[in-house]
C-alpha cells in the first residue's frame, strides 16, 4: 500500500506540471482565439457602433431613421466618418476578448476540477457555476479595459457633436480628426486620470451582459452536445440568440455608460443614479433606449461571427499544437 501510494505520489508529481502546463496553454489558445474573432466580428459590423454610439450620446438631435443617420454622417465626413475609433474599437475588443476568456477558462478549468474531485457524474459547468466564471471574467475585463473604450467613445461620438449646432446645407469643413493617442492626452491633460474611469460603475453593472450572453450559449451548448458534435455554424446561432437575450435586457445601462462616457463634453460630470435620472427627466423612459435598433443588431451579428470565429480559430490552434511534437526531433 506504501509502495502504491508512493508510486501514485510520484505520478502526480510528475504529471501535474504538464497537466498545467496544458491547461495554461488551452486558455491562452482560448484568449487568442477570442481576441481574433472579436477583431475580425469588430471590423465587419463596426459602420453600425458607429450609428449606435452616436444615438445614444446625441441627445439633442431630433429622432431620426438609422439609414438618415448613416447618410448623415456620410454627407458630413465622408465613408471614413462611419470607422470614427476604429483603431482603438480594434485594440480595445483584442484585449477585452483576450482577458475574458482567459479569465472564463480559468475559472471554468477551476470549477471543472472541483467536480471531477467531488465525483460529480458530469464536469459541464452548471448554470451557476457559468454565471459565476462570467461575472469574474467579465468584471476583470471592465476594470482592466474601460479606459480604452472611454477614448474610443470620445473619438466615435466628437465630430458629431462638434457639429449639432450646424444647419443642413451650411455644414464647414470638418476639424481634423484626433488620432487615438492625441484623443487620449487630451483626456488626460483637461480632465485628468480619473476621466478613464467614467462610467465604470455602470459598466461593472453591465457585466450581466456578457453573463446572461454566456449562460445562454453554454447551456444551449451544452444541450446541443448531447446529440452531436457543435460545429463553427452552431456557434454563430448560438451566439446570436445569447447576444439578443442580452442586449435587449441590459441597454438602458449601455446608453447610462456611453452618456457619462462623454458627459464632460456638455457639462458637469453626473454619477449613474444621476445620468438615470437626468435621462429620464429631459427625454423620458425612450431616451433609455435610443440607438437600440442598430445596437441590438451589431450587437447579434458581432457576437454570433464572434463565436463562430473563435470557435474555428481555436480549432485551428489545436491542429496546430498537435502537429507540432510530431514535427520535433526524437532524442
Amino acid at each position: 500500500m506504501s509502495q502504491a501510494s508512493t508510486g501514485a505520489a510520484q505520478q502526480s508529481k510528475h504529471v501535474t506540471p504538464a497537466t498545467s502546463a496544458a491547461q495554461q496553454g488551452d486558455n491562452i489558445a482560448h484568449a487568442l482565439a477570442g481576441a481574433g474573432g472579436g477583431i475580425m466580428s469588430m471590423a465587419l459590423t463596426y459602420p453600425l457602433i458607429t450609428l449606435s454610439t452616436r444615438a445614444q450620446v446625441e441627445s439633442k438631435r431630433a429622432q431620426s431613421s438609422t439609414y438618415d443617420a448613416a447618410r448623415r454622417i456620410v454627407q458630413r465626413e465622408g465613408l471614413t466618418g462611419l470607422y470614427a475609433g476604429l483603431d482603438s474599437a480594434l485594440f480595445g475588443i483584442s484585449v477585452t476578448n483576450f482577458v475574458y476568456y482567459y479569465w472564463y477558462e480559468w475559472t471554468r478549468a477551476g470549477f471543472e476540477r472541483a467536480a471531477v474531485k467531488a465525483g460529480r457524474a458530469s464536469k459541464k459547468l452548471t448554470t451557476v457555476e457559468s454565471m459565476i466564471a462570467g461575472a469574474l471574467a467579465g468584471s476583470a475585463t471592465v476594470l482592466i479595459t474601460n479606459p480604452i473604450w472611454v477614448v474610443n467613445t470620445r473619438m466615435t461620438a466628437r465630430q458629431s457633436n462638434s457639429s449639432d449646432d450646424v444647419l443642413p446645407g451650411n455644414e464647414g469643413k470638418p476639424r481634423k480628426k484626433r488620432s487615438t493617442i492625441g484623443t487620449l492626452m487630451s483626456l488626460i491633460r483637461d480632465e485628468g486620470p480619473a476621466a478613464l474611469f467614467a462610467g465604470v460603475f455602470p459598466a461593472l453593472i453591465l457585466v450581466i451582459n456578457p453573463i446572461l450572453q454566456y449562460t445562454v450559449f453554454e447551456q444551449l451548448k451544452n444541450m446541443l452536445e448531447k446529440r452531436r458534435r457543435v460545429m463553427p455554424k452552431d456557434a454563430f446561432i448560438l451566439g446570436a440568440i445569447g447576444k439578443l437575450m442580452a442586449t435587449s435586457i441590459t441597454y438602458p445601462y449601455i446608453t447610462i455608460k456611453s452618456r457619462m462616457h462623454v458627459a464632460s463634453q456638455d457639462g458637469p460630470q453626473d454619477n449613474m443614479f444621476e445620468s438615470l435620472r437626468r435621462i429620464i427627466r429631459e427625454e423620458g423612459w425612450g431616451g433609455l433606449y435610443k440607438g437600440i435598433g442598430p445596437k441590438v443588431t451589431q450587437s447579434v451579428i458581432t457576437a454570433a461571427f464572434l463565436f463562430a470565429f473563435k470557435d474555428a480559430l481555436y480549432e485551428m490552434s489545436v491542429t496546430a499544437r498537435r502537429k507540432i511534437p510530431a514535427k520535433l526531433p526524437l532524442k
